[in-house]
């Protein structure tokens, strides 16, 4: 796959949101997602209700008049709160199903309560239940594009601006987080004449194939919970790197860590999977710290202060054990028994193409796909020097484009 060339904004965050947990190949923590899928909704009252969910017909290819194709496209709308001559508020819908209890609660229905504003959230085309094509194989998925999903909102604003009959100068406000903080951002600069202001928080507004400023950035938030952890996490690394020189050393790592198949170390991408399932634990940690909201599955949170501590604490062992504990404790997150880290099964489950596989329902493989044709975001540990190590470089992330959408 190759990638494309994004606009040249700067990047404001390196926190990307989020797959499901059950899908047996992948990792707790994959791409910047969480394997629980999407950070938790936030709480709403009891007994409130929701809005029902609402259907717009949309163009499949905006940019072909030869594809005059359409499909329905999933909408949430709350007017409770509109008076006409208020601003109206569009919350994007990002790499994940459209929650409506977002429309209910949350920061920007407190703005929406207080101008008077007119709510609706757009989900994301090929995410949760707004299905373009019968399936997500390769020659289908040709039509997921940040583009596409730019062209979407547009078409959408025209269209609602005549059902709601919303008088000429009205001020539509683009809302997003990660990925669909982004989408506010370009959608403002592309289509200033339809948007007057964007809320684009945490986004990554440039796209670049090897983010290996993303790993940094995790050791910069551990050495700030303890000054020892990053020295105690690359210890760790290097020691694991020693046992899986040493034949006796391959049964120390799959007991340790709880691997579900026994390591080979001349399969080089379950190494190299392996390393980035460790490193991606403290990276989810350190992504959503201190939120009060747990991802979709996960049965409690932990903070960066919780696994510093373990890394740091020496009576637990050496500091190969003491990272095989803060694995354990993440397998306990998500009720897992082991830690399944094989590079084919993780190739096998991505590249399902059927909408009811957990890959696609979770936004899984159509991330992966995003990722590969458009955006890259491959979080890479490249150097012997860095803290998780060198074993998942560009090179690794590429391939598994390759294998799961072909060459």
């Amino acid at each position: 796959m190759v990638l494309n060339k994004k606009l040249g904004f700067i990047v404001v965050s390196v926190s990307i949101i989020t797959l499901l947990d059950g899908v047996e190949g992948w990792k707790m923590f994959h791409r910047g997602r969480g394997r629980g899928g999407m950070l938790g909704s936030p709480k709403a009252e009891p007994n409130i209700t929701v809005p029902p969910a609402e259907w717009f017909v949309q163009l499949l290819d905006h940019f072909n008049p030869t594809v005059p194709r359409t499909w329905e496209q999933r909408y949430f709308t709350n007017a409770s709160f509109y008076v006409p001559g208020g601003p109206v508020f569009l919350m994007i819908g990002g790499e994940g199903a459209a929650d409506p209890t977002w429309m209910v609660t949350a920061q920007w229905i407190e703005y929406a309560k207080r101008y008077n504003a007119l709510c609706f959230m757009l989900e994301h085309r090929y995410y949760g239940a707004s299905h373009p094509t019968r399936d997500l194989s390769a020659r289908n998925l040709i039509y997921l594009s940040s583009e596409q999903a730019l062209a979407d909102l547009a078409y959408f604003i025209e269209a609602m601006t005549v059902k709601y009959e919303v008088p000429d100068g009205t001020k539509w406000i683009a809302f997003g987080g990660s990925y669909s903080g982004a989408l506010a951002a370009w959608l403002r600069a592309k289509y200033p004449h339809l948007i007057h202001g964007a809320v684009s928080a945490s986004a990554p507004l440039l796209a670049k194939a090897d983010f290996r400023e993303y790993y940094r950035i995790v050791e910069d938030d551990l050495a700030i919970s303890n000054g020892s952890c990053v020295s105690a996490i690359r210890d760790a690394t290097q020691e694991l790197t020693m046992l899986l020189k040493d034949p006796l050393g391959h049964k120390t790592v799959n007991e340790i860590f709880k691997l579900c198949d026994s390591i080979d170390v001349l399969e080089k991408n379950d190494v190299s999977n392996l390393y980035e399932s460790l490193a991606g634990n403290f990276a989810g940690v350190a992504q959503y710290n201190g939120d009060n909201r747990q991802f979709e599955g996960g049965t409690f949170n932990l903070t960066l202060d919780e696994v510093c501590d373990i890394m740091v604490n020496e009576s637990l062992g050496t500091p190969v054990k003491r990272y095989s504990l803060v694995n354990g404790k993440i397998l306990e997150r998500y009720n897992k028994k082991c830690l399944d880290y094989k590079y084919d099964k993780l190739i096998t489950d991505l590249g399902q193409a059927d909408w009811h596989c957990e890959a696609a329902e979770s936004g899984g493989r159509q991330w992966m796909y995003q990722t590969c044709t458009e955006f890259g975001f491959y979080q890479t540990s490249s150097l012997t020097a860095e803290v998780f190590g060198d074993q998942f470089p560009l090179t690794f992330f590429t391939q598994q484009c390759s294998d799961i959408f072909g060459p």
